[in-house]
């Protein structure tokens, strides 16, 4: 288990709910997306390079779990962190919260790295690895 969390604000917009102003829950998969992006930005890892250079992440299994709902307007926090570090794949966990602390939904997403050009697996770029186990 990674001892470094990240942390990502998410404010709750209007596109973001249902008609009743409550988050859809296909939503917070994209809040989880955010946070690994911005997550892996602030490592210096910039996935924009990295598929020009034919490599790209692909979520391949996601376990979530929905315990609360999350409204029009909330700021929310995204917590995430790696579990599972390998060769060609890596788990994060991650939370939503709400401003109360309150866990709002929690997942565990499983990223495989891939050849944009053949869509197989293939090992995580070395330097990107390096990075991956400096936050673990």
């Amino acid at each position: 288990m990674s001892k470094t969390i990240f942390t990502f604000p998410v404010r709750v917009y209007y596109e973001d709910t249902d008609a009743g102003g409550i988050v859809y829950y296909a939503n917070y998969l994209k809040f989880f997306e955010r946070a690994r992006t911005e997550w892996l930005r602030a490592l210096g890892v910039e996935q924009d390079l990295l598929l020009a250079n034919d490599v790209a992440f692909v979520v391949t299994q996601v376990v979530m779990d929905n315990y609360k709902a999350a409204k029009f307007n909330e700021l929310l926090t995204v917590r995430s962190q790696i579990s599972t570090l390998k060769r060609a794949s890596m788990v994060f966990k991650q939370q939503i919260q709400n401003q109360a602390g309150a866990v709002v939904c929690s997942a565990d997403i499983k990223i495989a790295c891939v050849s944009l050009q053949e869509m197989k697996a293939r090992a995580i770029p070395a330097e990107v690895t390096e990075v991956l186990q400096g936050v673990r």
